[in-house]
């Protein structure tokens, strides 16, 4: 699984990847970004694209972190 994070200190709610993909993100009530769907088993290529689009480098996408003990 692939997770999204937002660093919401560095967000700057410039909405470039709610227009990349506005099926992942949204703009909040206080004006920082909601990630809506924020796991993926492959992350579509949109998605890395609205990642991109952040002018404040605010948003990862990285391994999904997973609490299984073994």
């Amino acid at each position: 699984m692939y997770e999204i994070r937002v660093d919401e200190e560095k967000c700057c709610a410039y909405g470039n990847c709610v227009v990349a993909a506005p099926d992942v993100f949204a703009l909040g009530e206080t004006d920082k970004v909601i990630v809506l769907q924020p796991e993926f088993p492959s992350v579509p290529p949109h998605v890395y694209r609205a990642v991109r689009s952040c002018p404040a480098y605010a948003l990862t996408v990285g391994r999904a972190e997973t609490t299984e003990e073994r």
